[in-house]
């Protein structure tokens, strides 16, 4: 009887225990991506809406363009477009800070021309555009100063101040300068846009060839 009544409490005490935990799966370490950092030196193209690439798709703009030329002739360089649509020169001399952030090479400096399509005060433009670049040489930047003009109707006298804008910049901080960086666009059909204003695609490939013409003594291999 005992033996009996042992082995049925035996029963019960093993009917009621806890089931043994399941086995746990392994996992596999997570592998970590690793980002390659950029380490080449930068050019920043800042301005408004001629580096923006308005009115194209993205990829088309000249700085775009400058890119692949960079590439293609052997030079390690990484554009930084910084190109605002619409933006002033008193709008570039707020930011002028977000583009010293990249530590850049060269500077690319090619504002003003709202400025003066919207007939601004030009001792403004002046005093901003002498700023920005002051700004961007003290940090150690090579400047490349990208002139403008502007239409007939706004008179000899205002256009051609205005353009003595950018000459004498260039002429302070013996940088060099485009003197009408949409000059190879201007008169090649199909490479302006309808408002007569802002490069086509076509015109934004000419306008960085252009550029690099300018750009390249400034560079190391």
């Amino acid at each position: 009887m005992s033996r009996l009544f042992l082995s049925i409490t035996l029963l019960v005490l093993v009917s009621c225990a806890p089931p043994a935990p399941a086995p746990v799966p392994e996992v596999a370490p997570a592998q970590v991506v690793v980002t390659p950092v950029d380490t080449r030196p930068v050019i920043v193209a800042f301005g408004d809406s001629l580096s923006a690439g308005y009115g194209e798709e993205n990829g088309k703009s000249f700085p775009d363009f400058l890119q692949q030329l960079l590439d293609q002739r052997g030079y390690r360089y990484r554009v930084a477009n910084q190109g605002i649509s619409g933006d002033t020169t008193t709008g570039g001399r707020a930011r002028v800070g977000v583009a010293l952030a990249l530590k850049p090479a060269v500077v690319i400096l090619e504002l003003g021309g709202n400025d003066g399509l919207r007939g601004l005060a030009l001792k403004q433009t002046r005093e901003n555009l002498e700023a920005m670049a002051t700004e961007f040489s003290q940090a150690g930047a090579k400047l490349l100063i990208a002139g403008i003009t502007l239409p007939p109707n706004y008179g000899a006298d205002y256009i051609r101040d205005f353009e003595r804008i950018y000459s004498t910049t260039a002429k302070q901080h013996r940088a060099p300068l485009i003197p009408f960086l949409l000059s190879p666009a201007i008169a090649e059909p199909g490479a302006m846009q309808a408002d007569g204003i802002h490069p086509t695609a076509k015109g934004n490939q000419l306008v960085a060839q252009l550029v690099f013409r300018y750009l390249e003594p400034l560079l190391k291999r």
